[in-house]
């Protein structure tokens, strides 16, 4: 009876692979109809996705092709094409409080990929489709600087007098995800720790970079022993010769990135296939090679303890408590 039993289940399991595999073809095939390729909008770093180009043109025959720019510049692009009936894109993939308001603009469809069986299912939203990585703030160092006997052990260690004027951070008032980071460290800590921590911060005077990449940019050259910024920048960073590591704090904020179908796609078979490939274990380790923290089910960057990071979603804000927590924020860092 179990022999029989096994059998069935594999059998079951190679039959659902078959159909799973078959949905695809059929897809590419028709999406080869259609004119053969597939229009992404994106955000994310720009040898990901040529990485990613390579490998799904390789697979599946189509083409892809892909405009990147900020979450907020994707935003007013989808809307605008939107509101006049004639979006260019097939499939837009960035942040999540982005794809809420283009969707909240009625700016995409639904797709359930049978992708997403590779994920949990809290990484699948019912609007937005997967959450396919998790982008991380924490604490970088240089350990030609900082030894790692020496490095903080934890976030709030950064304001200890030791490493006075040796952290970087992105702006905090006219970088807008890292006001949502300090205004969602509560989620973290206690909140009466929380609000000390921000002023500690700013008693610290710590260089302030325009964004994350500057920001990990004086980490990764060597010009500033400590900064806060994406944990992932430890990887590309030791990929050109730096020697970084991150504190291993493994609680830590961040935002989540879907990939989600338009509502009217000039081609919606090269989109949905497209979407199939994305969160297929192939490109989720391509993107993790990079240092991605994606969310497909055992698929890890290769990064010392990844596997322990716990992520905690930042809180989302309207922009009337956006703009009031900016004027809090200028209040603590520069007065």
């Amino acid at each position: 009876m179990c022999k029989h039993t096994a059998l069935l289940l594999v059998s079951l399991s190679l039959f659902c692979a078959q159909s799973v595999s078959a949905q695809n073809a059929k897809l590419v095939d028709a999406a080869k109809k259609d004119g053969g390729k597939v229009i992404v909008y994106t955000s994310m770093e720009t040898f990901t996705a040529d990485a990613l180009k390579k490998a799904f043109e390789a697979k599946t025959g189509l083409q892809m092709e892909y405009w990147r720019g900020g979450s907020t510049e994707i935003l007013d692009r989808v809307l605008s094409e939107h509101r006049v009936g004639k979006p260019q894109f097939d499939v837009v993939a960035t942040t999540g409080d982005h794809m809420r308001l283009m969707a909240k603009g009625g700016a995409f469809g639904k797709y359930e990929s049978p992708s997403f069986k590779g994920f949990a299912k809290d990484a699948i939203d019912p609007e937005l489709g997967a959450r396919y990585r998790n982008v991380l703030y924490g604490v970088i160092y240089d350990k030609n600087q900082i030894k790692p006997s020496e490095a903080p052990k934890t976030l709030e260690d950064v304001v200890k007098p030791e490493y006075k004027g040796k952290l970087v951070m992105p702006h905090p008032t006219g970088h807008t995800l890292t006001t949502q980071w300090l205004a969602s460290l509560d989620k973290i800590m206690p909140k009466p720790r929380a609000e000390k921590f921000i002023r500690d911060l700013a008693a610290t005077k710590p260089i302030f970079a325009e964004s994350i990449v500057p920001a990990a940019d004086r980490v990764g050259t060597g010009e500033t022993p400590l900064g806060i910024t994406f944990v992932r920048f430890v990887l590309t960073y030791n990929k050109q010769g730096a020697s970084l590591d991150y504190v291993r704090d493994y609680t830590m904020l961040g935002d989540g990135q879907y990939i989600t179908l338009g509502a009217k796609p000039p081609r919606p078979n090269a989109g949905k296939a497209f979407i199939d490939f994305f969160l297929e274990e192939e490109s989720m380790k391509i993107q993790a090679d990079t240092g991605e923290f994606v969310n497909r089910r055992g698929v890890y960057p290769p990064l010392a303890d990844a596997d322990k990071i716990k992520f905690v979603q930042m809180y989302s804000f309207g922009k009337e408590d956006f703009e009031a927590k900016k004027k809090e924020y200028q209040k603590i860092f520069f007065q």
